[in-house]
C-alpha cells in the first residue's frame, strides 16, 4: 500500500482509544473495543483463479509444495469468522477446470464446497463457460450464493435470470455494495461454449453500477469483484484501467492473470481518490483479507489488506 494511505490510517487509529501512539494491527483489536469506540470493523476474504483444486498441491510439487487445499481453507474460514463479527467472502470466478475433480463432476463438487465455506457470492470466469452454458446452468442449483455480474447480457440464453448485477449486504450498520465484470469472452471462449452471450464494456457497466450504488443506494463500501485480469503491457481493459478511470469503487478483488499480491495495491481514481487492487494468485494457495474498520457516525474509514498463504504445515502471513 502506498505510503500516503498508510500514514493516513496511522492517524485515523491515533484518534481511537485502541491506537496508541504506534501501529496497530487490525486484526489484534478486540471487538469489544471497538463497540466501546463507536467503530466497526468489516472483513472481506476472497479467493480466485481456484480452478478446480480441491486437493492441496503434493509435498513434492517444484513450485507450490504441501500449499492449498479445500479443507484447510475452510478452517481458516472459520478461524477468522469465530473471531470477527462482521465477515463477507467472495470469490472472484475460474471456479472450473484445473483437476480431474471438474472432469469426473463437471462443478458439482467446487460448488457444494464453496456453499459449505458460506461463499457471500462469486462472479463468473472465462474457464467457467468450460462445459458451456447448459452444464455452468446444470451446476448452479449446487451453489447457494448469487452469481454478480452486470457486463454479460444472458437475455438470450439458458443463463438468463440466473446472475444479478449487484448486491448490497448490510454489515453492522455499513452498507456494502458488491457488483462483478467479466473479462471479454472472444478468443478466451468457444462461441459454442458461451452461445449468445453478449459482452458489454465493464467500464460502461462498472460506471453505471457504482453510481446506483455510491449515489442512489448511499453505500458505505462499494466492492468490485473483477474477472479482467490485473494489468496489460497492450490497452486491454485491466483491473488497473478499471480503477483509474472509476470513481466510486473503494477496492477491486481480482482474477484472471493469477497475480500473487502479497497486500493490495493502490491506485488513484478520476477524483483523485484510492482504489485497492487486491488479487491471491490462483489454485487456492491463500486466502486475501481486507479488514476495514469505520467510524459509525461519519463512516470515515482505514483499510489493512494482505494474503494469506495456506501450507501443509502452517498458516503463515
Amino acid at each position: 500500500m502506498e505510503e500516503s494511505s498508510m500514514n493516513s490510517r496511522r492517524e485515523f487509529l491515533k484518534k481511537t482509544a485502541f491506537a496508541g501512539a504506534g501501529f496497530v494491527a487490525f486484526n489484534s483489536i478486540p471487538n469489544d473495543v471497538l463497540a466501546k469506540t463507536e467503530m466497526v470493523k468489516i472483513t472481506i476474504l476472497h479467493t480466485n483463479d481456484v480452478h478446480s483444486h480441491v486437493d492441496p498441491f503434493p509435498d513434492n510439487d517444484p513450485k507450490y509444495a504441501g500449499l492449498g487445499g479445500a479443507v484447510r481453507r475452510a478452517a481458516l474460514i472459520k478461524k477468522i469468522r469465530n473471531e470477527e463479527k462482521n465477515v463477507l467472502l467472495f470469490d472472484v470466478g475460474d471456479i472450473f477446470q484445473g483437476t480431474p475433480y471438474f472432469n469426473m463432476y463437471g462443478g458439482e463438487l467446487e460448488f457444494k464446497l464453496m456453499s459449505m465455506m458460506q461463499y457471500d457470492a462469486s462472479t463468473i470466469g472465462n474457464h467457467d463457460f468450460d462445459n458451456g452454458l447448459d452444464g455452468l446452468v446444470k451446476q448452479l442449483p449446487n451453489a447457494n450464493f448469487p452469481f454478480i455480474n452486470c457486463n454479460y447480457d444472458f437475455s438470450d440464453t439458458v443463463m438468463a435470470g440466473k446472475t444479478i448485477p449487484h448486491k448490497i449486504f448490510i454489515k453492522d450498520g455499513i452498507k456494502i455494495g458488491v457488483f462483478g465484470v467479466g473479462i471479454e469472452l472472444a478468443g478466451l471462449v468457444d462461441k459454442r461454449m458461451s452461445g449468445n452471450t453478449k459482452y458489454l464494456d465493464p467500464l460502461v457497466k462498472a460506471a453505471e453500477a457504482t453510481h446506483y450504488l455510491k449515489n442512489e443506494q448511499k453505500c458505505d463500501l462499494v466492492i468490485c469483484l473483477s474477472h479482467l485480469g490485473y494489468k496489460y503491457e497492450n490497452k486491454k481493459v485491466s483491473d488497473v484501467e478499471l480503477a483509474k478511470q472509476s470513481k466510486n469503487i473503494d477496492v477491486i478483488l481480482g482474477a484472471h492473470t493469477h497475480t500473487f499480491l502479497d497486500t493490495p495495491a493502490s491506485y488513484k481514481n478520476s477524483d483523485g481518490k484510492e482504489v485497492l487492487v487486491a488479487q491471491v494468485g490462483w489454485a487456492g494457495i491463500r486466502l486475501g483479507r481486507i479488514d476495514y474498520i469505520f467510524e459509525r457516525k461519519n463512516k470515515k474509514k482505514a483499510v489493512e489488506g494482505y494474503s494469506i498463504k495456506i501450507s501443509n504445515k502452517s498458516i503463515v502471513i
